[in-house]
């Protein structure tokens, strides 16, 4: 088969939705932007365990924590799937988690905004994680198998994790009017780090075109964060909550919500590794490294001694 018609065959499958498998062939674009994507989504379920992990001691309550440490466990466990699924594609794992802890591979930007309050943790899961479902639900029908596979698992728990932050949001709301101001606070510092997860707007946005003709997304980055908003402004006031914009406003016409213009310059500014936690967070992932490296060693060893057993 030449390459002509194995390019052909791939658009077929695309056109047709058939999941692309590891061992089909698929254009050497494809499978960068895929490596791309998965590998930064990985990274920021690992990175995004910083902020909620340090709060896991200092939950109010018993119930409070335990709730915590499984959203942190299952957000390791995102990042095993998905590289997992970026291997499928023939890349090394302990090469690109060294890419991320060289500052080459990028997570996502809302990790690097820290967490203050408790507040905070509420905010993350009804905001942050709210807006990954966003993304993730149409990411279940992402053109290439395994990753798509693996998130029918992550957005089941993600969804939990927005249930669960935007419960914990309205046990404060309903407190005192300090447990009430916390959660304004929380809100009025990540509701524009939340609009940013989306990435840059469509205009500048250098992936997105290609990426929804070969069905790796389904959504542009301005639909999804129009979306976000349509779907968080009633939920904010059921809980009582303003959103920090002045613009806000139902458009009748459009039949969406208007919004302000995000703050551009700091989102790349945060992108390029000048954000409040940017060098916390990396220094965290390399000292973790670091010091799991007798763990590593020592399974691998385990691991060859048993396969001369099976050998012998």
């Amino acid at each position: 088969m030449t390459q002509a018609d194995q390019e052909r065959h791939f658009n077929d499958k695309i056109a047709r939705e058939i999941k692309i498998e590891p061992n089909d062939w698929m254009p050497d674009e494809y499978r960068q932007t895929l490596v791309r994507q998965i590998s930064q989504h990985a990274h920021s379920e690992i990175v995004g365990m910083l902020p909620e992990g340090n709060w896991i001691t200092r939950a109010p309550n018993l119930r409070r924590k335990a709730v915590l440490l499984a959203k942190v466990q299952d957000e390791a466990g995102h990042g095993l799937y998905l590289y997992s699924a970026v291997e499928t594609l023939g890349t090394d794992r302990e090469q690109t988690i060294d890419d991320l802890h060289s500052g080459k591979a990028k997570y996502s930007s809302i990790f690097n905004y820290p967490a203050l309050t408790w507040a905070d943790i509420g905010a993350i899961g009804w905001l942050v994680d709210g807006a990954a479902i966003m993304n993730q639900v149409a990411l279940c029908r992402t053109s290439y198998g395994p990753y798509a596979r693996a998130m029918v698992k992550i957005c089941k728990e993600e969804s939990f994790h927005q249930r669960q932050g935007y419960e914990s949001l309205m046990k404060l709301c309903s407190g005192t009017p300090q447990q009430k101001a916390m959660a304004q606070d929380a809100m009025n510092r990540f509701w524009w780090p939340a609009l940013m997860m989306f990435g840059p707007s469509d205009a500048d946005s250098t992936h997105s075109d290609q990426s929804i003709k070969w069905k790796i997304k389904r959504f542009t980055n301005d639909e999804l964060r129009q979306s976000f908003v349509d779907a968080t402004v009633p939920q904010a006031e059921i809980l009582g909550l303003t959103i920090p914009d002045p613009n806000l406003k139902w458009n009748e016409e459009r039949g969406h919500y208007d919004f302000s213009e995000i703050n551009w310059d700091e989102f790349w500014q945060v992108v390029k590794g000048n954000g409040p936690c940017n060098k916390e967070r990396l220094a965290a992932r390399i000292k973790a490294k670091e010091d799991g490296l007798w763990v590593r060693e020592a399974a691998n060893a385990f691991a060859k001694k048993r396969a001369l057993k099976k050998t012998a």
